[in-house]
C-alpha cells in the first residue's frame, strides 16, 4: 500500500485512496507576509544550472581548481572551505564531467536538472485549517493549566510531553534549527521562542541574513512554520502547544519558491547551524531532485557526499540532526524498491535501486537520526518508511483519522501545528514525527546541557519506551498485509528503538 508521493515534502494528509478529500482543505489565504525578491534562486543565464565540487576539506578550494571551474564555464557561488564543497553556477552542458578530471577534484555533479531558476510545479494544497468557532470551542474545553488548544493535540500525552511538562518546558539556551521551507517568526506561539540570530535563507546555496529572510513567501508551503510550532510552541495561553515549549527554535529556508530542497542550499543549511550554536535540527524533507541518490552515477554521488560532509559537520559542532523517514509506505531495508519519482525536476521513470546503495538524503545518512511516523492508536502509520536497521525512533505524526481515531476531546488523526498567518491547522506524515523527536532530543539536551550529540542520541534510544512489531499489519483492515515488521520489541523494522518518551528525557 504506497502512498501518493508528495514530491518534496515529508508531510500529507492521508495516503491516496484514504479519504483524502475529508481531511484536506484547499485554503489559498494561509501565507505569511510575503518575503523578498531575493529569497529565490541566485539569478543565474537561463540555461544554467547548480553543481557542487567536493575537494578536500579544511585547506580551501586549491587555485588551480578555481582556475579549471572558470576554463570550464564555471562561475563558483560560494565555497564552503572546512568541508570543502564549492558551489558553481554553469551553463556547460559538459562541466561536471570536465571538471571530475581536474587532479584533486574528489567528485562533482550537477544539483538539479531543471535550468536556473527551476520550473514551475503545482501546489500540493494546503493543511486543513481550524476555523475560528473551532479554535473557540477548543478553548472553552481547555483545562485551566493547559493552553487553548491543547485537548485537540493527542500526540503530546502519547510521549508524555504533558507529563513532563509538569517538571521542564525545556531551557532557552537550547536551539532546534527547522531547515524547511521557511519559518513565520510573526506567529503569536512561535514569537516568544524565535531565535534570530540562528536564522537564514539558504536558498541560492549561500547565507542570506535580511530581516524576514526565512520566512515563506506569500504562495510558499507552510511546512515549515508548522514544524517550528510542533516543537516549539510557546506553553503561553495562546493556541497550541509544542513538544519542547521553553527551548529556541530558528527557520532555516533551503526550499526555493518552487518548493525543492537543492543541495547547495542543504549544504549551506547544515553549515549554518553548525556555525551559530544549534542544538537540533529537525529535517523533514528529501534532497531534490533524487529520491534515492545513487552512488554509481556520479553527479548522485557527489550529492551524497556534499551533503554528509554537512551533516558530519554539523555534528561534530554539536548539532543532532533528526530526519523524517519518508512517506511511501517503503521498506527502506528491502532489496529492491521501485522508485517513479526521480528526477522530479526532469522526466522521472520507474527505476529499480537498491536503497543500501542509493539512499535518500538526508534520512539515511550515518548519524542522522531518523524517525518512522505513529498514528493516534500508537500503529506505525499507513504511510510511513520503515525498515530495520534504517529505522531509529518513532513519534506521532498522525494517519487518518478512519485507521487511528484519537480519544476524545481530540477529533482529528491528524498532528495539529502552527501556520503562518497566526493560524493552526492539521498535517500529517513523518514531517510532523520528526519535529516531535527533535523536541525530545531538545529536552534531552535541557536536562544534560553538556552533553554531546552521541550521548544526546543514546539517552534517546535508551529512553525510547519499546514497541512490539504489529503483526499482522492491516492497517485497512481488507485481510491483506500492508507492511511486513522485523524484528524485537526493543529495535524493529516498524518502531526503531521505540516510542520517543518526553517525560524520562527530562526526569533521567
Amino acid at each position: 500500500m504506497t502512498a501518493s508521493h508528495p514530491r518534496h515534502r515529508r508531510a500529507l494528509v492521508v495516503p491516496a485512496g484514504m479519504a483524502l478529500a475529508t481531511a484536506l482543505a484547499f485554503l489559498p489565504n494561509t501565507a505569511a507576509t510575503a518575503a523578498p525578491a531575493h529569497q529565490g534562486a541566485a539569478s543565474a543565464d537561463a540555461a544554467s544550472l547548480s553543481y557542487v565540487v567536493n575537494v578536500q576539506g579544511g585547506r580551501g578550494a586549491p587555485a588551480h581548481v578555481k582556475k579549471a571551474i572558470a576554463t570550464a564555464g564555471g562561475t563558483i557561488v560560494t565555497s564552503y572551505e572546512k568541508i570543502g564543497v564549492i558551489v558553481v553556477h554553469s551553463s556547460n552542458a559538459d562541466f561536471a564531467q570536465t571538471i571530475r578530471t581536474v587532479p584533486g577534484v574528489q567528485s562533482a555533479g550537477a544539483t538539479r536538472n531543471a535550468p536556473l531558476p527551476s520550473a514551475v510545479t503545482t501546489d500540493l494544497g494546503s493543511p486543513k485549517v481550524l476555523s475560528a468557532a473551532e479554535v473557540a470551542e477548543a478553548a472553552e474545553e481547555a483545562a485551566a493549566d493547559q493552553d487553548p488548544l491543547q485537548n485537540l493535540q493527542w500526540d503530546l500525552p502519547a510521549i508524555k510531553a504533558d507529563k513532563a511538562h509538569e517538571t521542564s518546558l525545556g531551557s532557552s539556551e537550547v536551539t532546534v534549527a527547522v531547515i524547511d521551507t521557511g519559518v513565520d517568526d510573526t506567529h503569536p506561539d512561535i514569537a516568544p521562542n524565535f531565535d534570530r540570530a540562528a536564522s537564514v535563507n539558504c536558498v541560492a546555496g549561500k547565507p542570506d541574513t535580511s530581516e524576514g529572510a526565512w520566512r515563506p513567501g506569500a504562495a510558499e508551503s507552510p511546512h515549515g512554520t508548522h514544524v517550528a510550532g510542533e516543537i516549539a510552541a510557546a506553553k503561553n495561553g495562546v493556541g497550541m502547544t509544542g513538544v519542547a515549549p521553553g527551548v529556541k527554535v530558528s527557520g532555516i529556508k533551503v526550499s526555493n519558491p518552487d518548493g525543492y530542497f537543492y543541495t547547495e542550499a542543504v549544504v549551506c543549511g547544515f553549515m549554518w547551524a553548525a556555525e551559530h550554536g544549534v542544538d537540533v535540527t529537525n529535517n523533514s524533507y528529501y534532497t531534490d531532485p533524487w529520491y534515492f541518490n545513487c552512488t554509481d552515477d556520479p553527479d548522485q554521488k557527489a550529492l551524497v557526499e556534499a551533503v554528509s560532509r554537512a551533516t558530519r559537520y554539523a555534528e561534530r559542532k554539536g548539532a543532532v540532526n533528526v530526519a523524517a523517514a519518508g512517506n511511501e509506505n517503503y521498506d527502506l531495508a528491502a532489496d529492491e524498491i521501485t522508485d517513479p519519482v526521480s528526477p522530479n525536476d526532469g522526466t522521472p521513470s520507474d527505476r529499480v535501486i537498491d536503497p543500501a546503495e542509493c539512499l535518500d538524503i538526508p534520512t539515511q545518512l550515518p548519524g542522522v537520526v531518523t524517525v518512522a511516523s505513529t498514528g493516534a492508536k500508537g500503529l506505525k502509520s499507513s504511510f510511513s518508511n520503515y525498515g530495520r536497521g534504517v529505522i531509529d525512533i518513532a513519534a506521532p505524526g498522525g494517519d487518518s483519522t478512519k485507521y487511528q481515531t484519537p480519544a476524545p476531546p481530540a477529533t482529528s488523526g491528524l498532528i495539529l501545528g502552527t501556520l503562518p498567518g497566526g493560524k493552526w491547522g492539521y498535517m500529517a506524515g513523518t514531517s510532523m514525527a520528526s519535529p516531535h523527536v527533535a523536541g525530545v532530543a531538545a529536552l534531552i539536551k535541557s536536562t544534560h546541557p553538556y552533553a554531546p550529540p552521541a550521548l544526546v542520541k543514546a539517552l534517546l534510544y535508551a529512553q525510547a519506551d519499546a514497541t512490539a512489531c504489529t503483526k499482522p499489519y492491516d492497517i485497512d483492515n481488507d485481510g491483506k498485509a500492508d507492511a511486513v515488521c522485523e524484528g524485537p520489541k526493543n529495535r524493529n523494522g516498524f518502531y526503531g528503538w521505540g516510542m520517543a518518551d518526553a517525560l524520562d528525557a527530562v526526569t533521567r
